[in-house]
């Protein structure tokens, strides 16, 4: 008798420390975090992985890097609302706020994007109308830095070019420094992120006026709890010594607050444009 309630205590005792194990495993909080594939996998991953890392251990939750093959398939997963967490341009975000419910608790500090056009620093061209009839690097039809914004442009000054879309903005700096393509489009800050060897190879054409920063918004299943405490560490980084090279990697000032209505200037600009469908 003794035994059989020795057994059953076990027994009881294993339940209870199975249930304690898996309650614990329920309130890990694991967040998708999407970075937009303006760069290559390898070269995002590099300088968001250790900011992730960081704001797991600060946070407790874990945050795992998510990226995409490129531009449209990117856009894609945000439609079908795949990432908890995105770092997106302000125009697709308002987009996806509108469509999938992704919603702005903050943006980069002291900070605009910049949509520009390149060209080789050695190249004959001058200003943009000299770009007529010429190839045109840009990573996809939706990009609305390096491509839309660039687009308009030549069509305000009925500039003909062909477009050619190359994946990622490093791909653009890359082929135009090649002299595969006259010019290419860009924005600003992936231009200085880019490797020196590149970057002096080329010299900025044009720049478009620039804009809100790049939205970190969270998918509405993510608590408010959640996305609250993730807002307040990362405002916090530019405070921690530890965190300065993790900001200086993706040329961050800091983190700030955000609210959709700072937005609604991009909403302004009456950009009507549909989500690319990636191909196969």
């Amino acid at each position: 008798m003794r035994k059989g309630y020795l057994a059953l205590f076990v027994v009881s005792l294993q339940m209870l420390m199975g249930g304690i194990t898996l309650l614990h495993a329920a309130d890990v909080t694991v967040i998708g975090f999407g970075v937009g594939p303006q760069q290559s996998a390898s070269e995002l991953a590099k300088r968001w992985t250790p900011l992730l890392e960081y704001l797991s251990h600060k946070t407790g939750y874990t945050i795992q890097f998510q990226t995409s093959k490129d531009i449209p398939t990117y856009q894609q997963a945000m439609k079908a609302g795949q990432f908890d967490v995105v770092y997106i341009n302000p125009y697709h975000y308002t987009l996806f706020h509108k469509t999938t419910g992704y919603d702005v608790f903050a943006q980069e500090k002291d900070a605009t994007l910049t949509g520009i056009v390149v060209v080789h620093k050695d190249s004959p061209y001058k200003k943009m109308a000299d770009l007529n009839g010429k190839d045109f690097a840009c990573p996809a039809p939706t990009a609305v830095t390096a491509a839309v914004l660039p687009m308009q442009k030549f069509k305000q000054l009925k500039v003909s070019v062909t477009p050619n879309y190359v994946t990622s903005h490093d791909s653009v700096y890359r082929a135009v420094a090649k002299g595969l393509y006259a010019a290419g489009g860009g924005e600003l800050r992936t231009f200085n992120n880019m490797d020196p060897e590149i970057r002096d190879q080329l010299r900025i054409l044009w720049s478009a006026t620039p804009l809100p920063p790049f939205v970190f918004a969270a998918h509405p299943r993510v608590s408010k709890q959640t996305v609250k405490r993730l807002q307040e560490v990362m405002v916090e980084m530019d405070k921690d010594p530890t965190a300065a090279p993790l900001l200086k990697a993706l040329n961050f000032k800091g983190i700030a607050p955000a609210k959709d209505a700072d937005y609604d200037v991009v909403r302004k600009l009456n950009i009507h444009m549909p989500i690319e469908v990636p191909k196969n």
